[in-house]
């Protein structure tokens, strides 16, 4: 099972992607009619509300009066708050009731207005963000009715685009013709959710296709790398020390592959056997490589053992090393990350390495293999300055 969040502002057309997205074979969650079912009359949801704001939250008829719930709570942050702690756990926990209900190869969408708002971006396999102009938003609330003054407070009043986008895996642009969003929506079906999706439920460890290819620096891996350490924090909790970007993708301006390495430390390798099961059925399976090679000023085997698990959705790699904190492995990332970042010249004959490298490589492990020996003859720089220096790298 793949479970996606599917969000974006009023009048961006989530509700639109989430059709094309039923069309294709999605299990479809909506959060707007849970969030009225637990309401619903004769719910214990209804009976909170009256609890707390008394009969006049409800009409004749024992529903929720929202003209009245409104009134009640606008411009109150703490009557808003009490509704919210009513209403938001009861969705969440209907949530999980359908998501368990699904078939086991199913991909569930919850829809969920305000995800980046409720900070739940982290639950999720993958996070779909939709948007559109401005004023594309305007006209469509206007088409249902919603005055442009009324209809700018409200778009205001939700997150910021940019705070949404901060969370997104996928960003889908339904700024223009139904059916370009339709063929995005198939594509993004087809080439991305379904493969992911299998891969994960099958724990299938898939290599980066050879030859190697390092490409220009990105300036959205930083961003992966944080959406992708609190989705770790969020799955594995205290068991994991530290949660740090490493490698070349971490280093403003290095050539990479496009692969996102990250570090994880914890407090005995016995912890990070205790949760491979836990993070290969989330969709990062472990790999059967068990150390780094050593080096030359560490040679003892024992000072490079680690655990590896690898991303499985296709558009977004990732390599996951959990290290014991303190180990000459995890020294050695860090030391090596802070230095290029601190010295462009040596990033920049990184990069040249790099792609002489790749150009002769014939996959991942041919060019790992080369490249080894470069580590061996930067490190008699990168010791002395790592020893002057306070190393302390991006934490999650």
């Amino acid at each position: 099972m793949l479970n996606v969040g599917l969000t974006g502002g009023m009048g961006a057309g989530k509700s639109t992607v989430a059709r094309f997205l039923a069309q294709n074979g999605a299990v479809i969650i909506d959060s707007d009619t849970l969030a009225r079912d637990v309401v619903a009359p004769g719910t214990d949801g209804i009976a909170a509300i009256v609890a707390a704001f008394g009969s006049e939250a409800v009409g004749a008829d024992g529903a929720l009066d929202r003209a009245a719930i409104a009134r009640l709570v606008f411009g109150d942050a703490e009557a808003r708050s009490r509704l919210e702690a009513i209403i938001h756990p009861r969705v969440r926990a209907r949530a999980r009731e359908l998501t368990e209900a699904a078939p086991a190869d199913a991909i569930v969408v919850q829809d969920v207005p305000l995800l980046a708002e409720v900070g739940l971006a982290s639950t999720f396999d993958v996070v779909v963000v939709v948007t559109a102009d401005m004023e594309t938003r305007l006209q469509r609330l206007a088409d249902r009715g919603v005055e442009r003054e009324a209809a700018t407070a409200r778009i205001r009043a939700q997150a910021a685009e940019e705070t949404r986008l901060k969370i997104a895996d996928i960003v889908i642009d339904n700024s223009g013709d139904l059916a370009d969003t339709e063929s995005t929506v198939s594509r993004l079906w087809h080439d991305r959710l379904l493969v992911f999706e299998a891969r994960k439920r099958r724990g299938e460890v898939v290599g980066l296709p050879g030859p190697v290819e390092v490409v220009e620096y990105d300036p959205e891996w930083p961003r992966r790398f944080d959406r992708l350490a609190a989705r770790l924090r969020y799955l594995l909790g205290d068991d994991v020390q530290r949660i740090e970007h490493i490698g070349s993708t971490s280093v403003p301006g290095q050539a990479a592959k496009d692969v996102i390495d990250v570090q994880m430390t914890v407090t005995d390798l016995a912890v990070a056997d205790g949760f491979a099961e836990r993070l290969t059925a989330a969709g990062f399976p472990l790999i059967p490589i068990r150390h780094d090679t050593p080096k030359p000023f560490a040679p003892d085997r024992r000072d490079w053992e680690k655990r590896m698990h690898v991303g499985v959705d296709p558009a977004d790699r990732s390599h996951i090393h959990v290290r014991r904190e303190g180990s000459q492995g995890a020294y050695f990332a860090t030391a090596m990350r802070d230095f290029l970042r601190a010295h462009p010249h040596e990033r920049d004959q990184y990069t040249a390495v790099k792609r002489d490298i790749a150009a002769r490589a014939h996959d991942v492990a041919d060019y790992a293999r080369i490249k080894e020996p470069w580590f061996d003859q930067v490190w008699k720089r990168v010791a002395p300055w790592a020893q002057a220096s306070t190393l302390d790298g991006g934490r999650a």
